[in-house]
């Protein structure tokens, strides 16, 4: 069973800057798709960005060109670059593993790490 575990987010000013970070274990997920997540209070959880198994990613519009996506198969690390940070992208932020593709269920999740942007 691959447990996730995110790390490195915190509370940054407008245009400020945070990497994220998702360590998984128990599994290798160099095969699959890996997403971000976030969930804002009042808000559904959407879709951040993902990269699949051969390393081509896909944004939502609103943090295209400020958030980068990667992975280092090597350590089974997500990571998540995060410029230009804005209060709208205050949430919860959370990685996943599909099960198989990006157009895969996502079946294992992380706890997730609180971003907080302040103006």
């Amino acid at each position: 069973q691959v447990q996730l575990r995110e790390s490195g987010g915190g509370s940054v000013q407008a245009g400020g800057s945070l990497r994220l970070s998702c360590a998984a274990s128990g599994g290798t997920t160099s095969s699959y798709c890996m997403g971000w997540f976030r969930q804002a209070p009042g808000k559904e959880r959407e879709g951040v960005a993902t990269i699949n198994s051969y390393g081509a990613t896909t944004y939502t519009n609103s943090v295209k060109g400020r958030f980068t996506i990667s992975r280092d198969n090597a350590k089974n690390t997500l990571y998540l670059q995060m410029n230009s940070l804005k209060p709208d992208d205050t949430a919860m932020y959370y990685c996943a593993v599909a099960g198989g593709s990006c157009y895969s269920r996502y079946n294992y999740w992380g706890q997730g790490t609180q971003v907080t942007v302040s103006s």
